[in-house]
């Protein structure tokens, strides 16, 4: 019997798109990236990565795990406003003829990822930057000191 307990960098998520994603992040850290994953930009929309480059652009990337996940996805078009480039991320078994051609493309799987196609840029509002960027931060720093503290939220 082996004793040895699994560290969370050996975990694997459950649901293909939720492996998709972690290697979606993996790449985009080591691009310098900041990577949050479930975001929500507006209420009904939840992206499965956003993330904020070096330079500051936002990005995001949904993540595909089948045919059937991508056709019964009617949200996608919707996420194009909360971002300056969109990306979707497949395996290599996807078949990629099914996404539209104006979008970019990464090719992940739990490891890492690979850029296939880059996106093209359709830049923000400045307003609209502000909040998204806002946005994140706060999720991020919420779920940091969840973390941190699992009871900090409990407390009246």
């Amino acid at each position: 019997m082996n004793d040895e307990v699994s560290s969370p960098a050996d975990l694997l998520p459950a649901q293909p798109g939720h492996r998709l994603a972690r290697g979606v992040a993996r790449m985009l850290l080591g691009m310098g990236h900041a990577p949050l994953l479930e975001f929500v930009p507006a209420p009904g929309l939840r992206v499965d990565v956003i993330s904020v480059t070096p330079s500051g652009e936002i990005w995001i990337v949904e993540c595909k795990s089948c045919r059937a996940d991508f056709t019964g996805d009617r949200k996608w078009q919707g996420y194009l406003e909360w971002c300056d480039r969109f990306f979707w991320a497949t395996d290599c078994d996807f078949p990629v003829e099914l996404l539209p051609e104006d979008n970019g493309l990464l090719v992940a799987d739990p490891y890492g990822a690979e850029l296939a196609q880059m996106a093209p840029v359709a830049k923000l509002a400045a307003a609209r930057r502000a909040r998204v960027l806002r946005d994140i931060a706060r999720v991020a720093a919420c779920r940091l000191v969840r973390v941190n503290d699992p009871g900090a939220f409990t407390q009246g």
